[in-house]
């Protein structure tokens, strides 16, 4: 634990210290794009904040070789190097899609050439556990076409949630910790070294989305891109390919039985499309929404459009930070609902718990919608938007005779001329003339 601890820290380290320098580059490079219709900042942010991930990923794993434990992973598993090469051909898509802009379809391909040079390295799916079959061994074929379609769903489930200040590193170190507890505990408890590249990855997985955030929280001053984004989600779904679908659930012995009843007995857990569904519950089901509305709609899938979750909890009337919090309750319930799930299924506690979270979440996620009524006493202690606004009415210092008095009281406006003096008219005014002229009323009478 203490090394997983130590490369967890130094990936978290290089991260924080490397963003620094990388959101300087972004400026002078310009990865600044202007403010889109469907963006919620407000002002431009550079991005390319991918780099300096990308830099805590390599940094994690170097230091991760040298040491006494983790080190045989390097040496008895080629998972690493895939890892690195699948996240070095995504990490260099993601930078040029932050620059320039890249098309959709060019991107959905460099995917799949990620995803496909991972599964060349040995990082692939090798058998699915099939509850009342057993172990299904799968062909070449089949593992890479399953690795690559999970990689990809992984991939752009994260790119989709990734539209609030803090959002995806937060969600996806949340499914980093819930998959590093659960690929721990197979590695440790039941000491099968196949899981120990998929803790590895969880490890450093953390590190990345930790040394980030500081930087990402709202206000963000850099975003990850899609060069941060489709990174962190490669590297979580190379650990669930590595902990799912090359890890034999009988070799744990759980029963005496046959393999067939332990297979069925591990199917909420080992069943190789569940286990990263649950711990990415929530950015999958927004991809999938995603794809369904737009396709609803006559658009593209890729098209891109204010109806995120993320953006339907700012329309309901959340504050930016509240929404991204909402968020992180949920992944957090349902990812590590999942993991206590794995280790005592028939637990009754571990399912109340999770029904009153929900209930707890639901109220939670559905407070804006009502405005309760609150007595006088208790106006201080609920925040301030749901406290009543003052009637408005007469001031206590100003009586009913002064309100008269000021009714009657002719208004002066400001910046108006003053009153001229009171001056007699102008046939009043010619009559005083000829009486104190003689010459004048001469004048007049010849006329």
């Amino acid at each position: 634990m203490r090394e997983y601890l130590l490369t967890l820290c130094v990936t978290a380290a290089v991260t924080y210290l490397l963003t620094g320098p990388v959101r300087k580059f972004a400026i002078a490079a310009g990865a600044m794009p202007q403010i889109r219709a469907r963006d919620v900042h407000r002002e431009p942010t550079p991005r390319l904040g991918g780099i300096a991930m990308f830099g805590g990923l390599c940094a994690g794993l170097l230091v991760a070789s040298q040491l006494t434990n983790i080190g045989d992973v390097f040496t008895l598993s080629d998972e690493p190097r895939a890892l690195l090469a699948g996240a070095g051909i995504i990490w260099l898509l993601g930078v040029l899609d932050d620059k320039w802009g890249v098309d959709a379809l060019v991107k959905l391909g460099g995917q799949m050439i990620a995803a496909g040079a991972m599964v060349w390295q040995g990082l692939t799916i090798l058998w699915l556990p099939i509850p009342g079959i057993g172990i299904v061994a799968l062909t070449a074929l089949q593992g890479t076409l399953l690795t690559v379609a999970l990689v990809v769903v992984t991939i752009n489930a994260v790119n989709f949630v990734d539209g609030l200040d803090g959002l995806a590193a937060g969600v996806v170190g949340i499914a980093a910790a819930a998959f590093f507890m659960y690929a721990y505990r197979i590695w440790y408890s039941y000491g099968i070294e196949a899981a120990s590249p998929a803790t590895l990855f969880a490890a450093v997985l953390m590190g990345m989305c930790l040394g980030f955030l500081p930087h990402n929280m709202h206000p963000a001053r850099i975003f990850m891109g899609d060069s941060g984004s489709m990174l962190i989600g490669l590297v979580l779904a190379a650990a669930a390919v590595s902990v799912t679908g090359q890890v034999d659930p009988d070799a744990m012995r759980l029963f005496a039985g046959s393999e067939r009843s332990a297979v069925q007995a591990m199917v909420p857990v080992y069943m190789p499309l569940l286990l990263p569904l649950t711990i990415l519950a929530i950015p999958i089901a927004d991809l999938a929404l995603s794809i369904i509305r737009r396709t609803w709609k006559g658009q593209s899938p890729f098209a891109a459009d204010r109806g995120h979750l993320h953006h339907r909890l700012l329309e309901i009337g959340h504050s930016h930070s509240r929404a991204v919090l909402t968020m992180y309750f949920w992944s957090a319930l349902i990812a590590f609902g999942a993991v206590a799930f794995s280790v005592k299924s028939s637990s009754l506690v571990i399912v109340l718990t999770v029904v009153a979270l929900c209930a707890l979440g639901l109220v939670v996620l559905l407070l804006p919608r009502f405005t309760p009524r609150v007595p006088g006493w208790a106006q201080r202690l609920v925040p301030p938007r749901y406290r009543r606004a003052p009637e408005p009415g007469p001031s206590a210092a100003q009586g009913p005779a002064d309100e008269r008095a000021d009714a009657r009281r002719e208004p002066e406006t400001v910046g108006a001329p003053a009153r001229p003096h009171a001056t007699a008219p102008s046939g009043a005014t010619a009559l005083s003339d000829r009486h104190h002229n003689p010459r004048r009323r001469t004048q007049d009478s010849h006329s």
